[in-house]
């Protein structure tokens, strides 16, 4: 795939299932979607790339947010589908309801956060840049973006462009959202796949910083 000389098409962003995200994610998944070994990465690289004793995004929440524990923080925001999850999570401090794939728009003020997270859940957005503009405008000045993903999915949910990119297809994807997006700066990739003697689950993760 090379996005630099091309651009993304509506098809693209088709699924093999097209009824409402708000159907398909009423049941409640107390589940973590990345295995053990993946979520101690996770944590490992957030405790040295989110800001101390500041404001949270977690967006596309679920049951778990992978902070690293007791991770001083005075406010953590989850925004995602399914109330009965969010409710379960107990790293947020409070928690909205909202589909991004039908409005895009966060219901956020301008920069009210200091950093956003998106965990396991890029590949199912139809409108990523629009939303990703979005994570710009209620990020602070200097404040990052880091976008965690692996090769987990639901697939019936997943947007076509992922489904067939390779791991290093899906790199390229996230960065591409990032420059469309606009805004953003210092964009840069990190692979932090467990090194251990057992199966594992890839963690790739994507970070941009807004610019000042």
């Amino acid at each position: 795939m090379n996005l630099a000389s091309a651009s993304l098409t509506t098809d693209q962003f088709a699924r093999i299932d097209e009824s409402a995200d708000s159907l398909f994610y009423s049941v409640p998944r107390i589940v973590a979607h990345i295995d053990d070994n993946g979520i101690k990465s996770i944590k490992a690289f957030l405790e040295h790339h989110l800001p101390r004793n500041k404001t949270i995004l977690d967006l596309m929440s679920s049951a778990y947010s992978h902070l690293p524990d007791e991770f001083p923080c005075p406010r953590v925001v989850g925004l995602g589908l399914n109330e009965v999850e969010l409710r379960s999570n107990r790293v947020l401090d409070e928690y909205v309801i909202h589909d991004l794939n039908a409005e895009p728009r966060l219901p956020f003020f301008d920069s009210e956060f200091s950093a956003v997270i998106l965990t396991a859940s890029v590949q199912y957005l139809t409108k990523p840049v629009n939303v990703f503009r979005e994570v710009q405008r209620v990020l602070q000045p200097s404040g990052p973006f880091i976008v965690i993903f692996s090769n987990r999915m639901f697939a019936e949910k997943a947007v076509a462009v992922w489904r067939f990119s390779s791991d290093e297809g899906r790199i390229e994807l996230v960065t591409h959202y990032l420059h469309q997006a606009g805004g953003f700066h210092a964009i840069s990739f990190v692979d932090k796949t467990p090194d251990v003697d057992e199966s594992t689950d890839p963690i790739y993760i994507v970070m941009a910083i807004k610019q000042p």
